[in-house]
């Protein structure tokens, strides 16, 4: 009943492994690592299998930490929807009242979620067998990597499935999920990166340590799931969760938001207690007072104090210990609000859609300028006021740290970068809400884009100084690179103020990049604008059924 006859493990994997998607994520997978591959192999004519070859170590660990960091990004798409699919589908309260046990719907769940990584990862092995004739790295040290890389899955599907027990949709389950998934990873990475010349210590802690400490945290959340399921909140029509929202506050631990106070009134406004002024967007009025807190606020909450709780140490190493690695820090800040900005707007258009209300709106008065720009205004309000958290860390050390005095330009071209980032992130995600029905799929291609334009120039140059091209193609991959912030981050000059006591050289900056960020940005903003407005145009002369 747990495994062989689990009615839900039978159906979620004829969903899963059936559709178009798993095909064509199975062939960019084994495309995209093959070609790491392929573009990372060694000149030389001849191997020499006597010695340790350090660019054949770089390349199998440029290959596992590759899998690492894809199967992070991949594991919650499919493990956060878990529960919340039953939810959104309205057949939480049948689910509920089968016959199955709690633990054996959340198995069920939790391995047709990981079943399609699985296969991914299997379907890896012929390529690294390829790389081990090159020598460099042992077959122990292989599999010590694929059961490290086994119980990562494991334990990033079973904090999808278990976020996806405490929300009611799936786009807030992702992104926590990945919140949490991010502190994981970026440890997981370090620690692999630090440990490269102790490779007896790493197979150690891969194989003992590991895997003990990931299955039992795997179990407890599962455990923590499936206690949900037997134990579930009060649930009316349909599978939805009836939310209190004053005993929510009263039961809360941690963080508690007061509507009514500053900051929270920020992003939170308190509840209406008269009719909408004249003149005001309607749009606007009701996303901010109605929408996006209509379930709870257990989202905000946690996305706070789990950035807050990640941002301290980061805060006193990269701000204050060592102030020349202040462009880490914006990273972080980048990171955050990629993972969660998204998340406010992406289900915007499509949840209109799935609570088909989509053609009541369109045959308003109101404009589709108003519809974008009322919703998009809510979405990035809250997205700025909760990176500004994480902002004011960067203002209080310029004004506390002397050597950031001399460098005041470009901290603030740094707020700037990331300002422009978060707008950015909204409107990718307004836009793929407008394209795409349901609220779900509109967030995994918002990341999807974003990881596009962001991440993939940088590793493309990453894997080519690796490869130790020459400067001229590097060059011509870094100017192509300009529609990442990252990259305009370290683009922007540090003087020798924040250098001379660390003995690190001066980072002359490069103002051309930085140009050219802002100038992509902007033509991309307006263009993603525009095509939504002319988008929800066309909606308005078409027939009710096409939209």
């Amino acid at each position: 009943m747990y495994v062989l006859e689990n009615p839900v493990l039978q159906r979620e994997l004829l969903v899963n492994l059936r559709t178009q998607r798993s095909f064509l994520l199975l062939l960019w997978y084994q495309v995209a690592l093959a070609a790491v591959v392929l573009f990372a192999w060694p000149e030389e004519r001849r191997l020499d299998l006597t010695e340790n070859p350090q660019s054949a170590r770089k390349l199998v660990d440029l290959f596992f930490l590759g899998q690492f960091v894809i199967a992070s990004l991949i594991a919650p798409s499919f493990a956060a929807g878990a529960i919340t699919g039953e939810k959104e589908r309205g057949t939480y309260e049948m689910l509920l009242a089968s016959p199955l046990r709690p633990s054996a719907i959340v198995l069920g769940k939790l391995i047709a979620a990981l079943t399609h990584l699985g296969v991914l990862i299997v379907a890896s092995l012929p390529i690294i067998v390829v790389c081990l004739p090159l020598g460099g790295i042992s077959v122990y040290e292989v599999v010590a990597a694929y059961l490290a890389l086994i119980v990562a899955v494991l334990l990033f599907g079973s904090i999808g499935v278990a976020s996806s027990s405490y929300f009611r949709r799936t786009t807030a389950s992702l992104a926590v999920s990945y919140l949490v998934i991010m502190f994981l990873v970026l440890a997981g990475v370090l620690s692999w990166s630090a440990l490269s010349n102790q490779t007896e210590l790493r197979l150690q802690l891969t194989v003992f340590v590991v895997p003990a400490y990931g299955v039992a945290a795997s179990v407890v959340l599962c455990g923590n799931a499936a206690g949900r399921l037997l134990y579930p909140p009060d649930v009316g029509n349909e599978g939805k969760e009836v939310v209190d929202l004053e005993a929510e506050s009263q039961t809360a631990i941690g963080l508690v938001i007061q509507r009514d106070q500053w900051p929270d009134r920020m992003f939170a406004p308190p509840k209406k207690t008269q009719l909408m002024d004249d003149g005001i967007n309607p749009i606007y009025d009701k996303e901010i007072h109605s929408e996006i807190f209509s379930q709870g606020t257990l989202m905000l909450r946690l996305v706070i104090q789990l950035s807050m709780f990640m941002a301290i140490p980061l805060m006193a190493w990269f701000l204050f210990a060592q102030p020349h690695l202040c462009t880490w820090y914006m990273v972080f800040v980048l990171v955050f609000n990629l993972l969660i900005g998204p998340v406010f707007l992406s289900g915007s258009m499509t949840s209109e859609r799935e609570r088909q209300t989509l053609d009541l709106l369109l045959t308003t008065m109101i404009t589709p300028n108003q519809i974008l720009w009322g919703k998009l205004i809510v979405g990035l309000r809250i997205s700025l006021v909760l990176t500004s958290f994480l902002l004011l860390p960067l203002l209080l050390a310029g004004a506390l740290v002397g050597d950031f005095w001399s460098n005041w330009f470009s901290l603030l071209m740094m707020l700037i970068i990331t300002v422009t980032a978060c707008i950015t992130n909204s409107v990718v995600a307004m836009f793929c809400s407008v394209f795409h029905r349901k609220s779900s799929i509109s967030l995994i291609n918002t990341y999807l884009i974003l990881l596009t334009l962001y991440a993939v120039p940088i590793a493309i140059g990453l894997l080519l100084s690796i490869i130790d091209f020459d400067q001229a193609t590097l060059q011509t991959v870094r100017n192509w690179s300009s529609s990442s912030p990252f990259t305009a981050l370290f683009a922007l000059p540090l003087d020798e103020q924040l250098s001379s006591d660390q003995q690190t050289p001066v980072r002359i900056g490069n103002h051309r990049l930085v140009f050219q960020y802002f100038v992509f940005t902007l033509l991309l903003n307006v263009t993603l604008m525009w095509t939504m407005t002319w988008r929800l145009g066309s909606w308005g002369v078409l027939p009710a059924t096409t939209a």
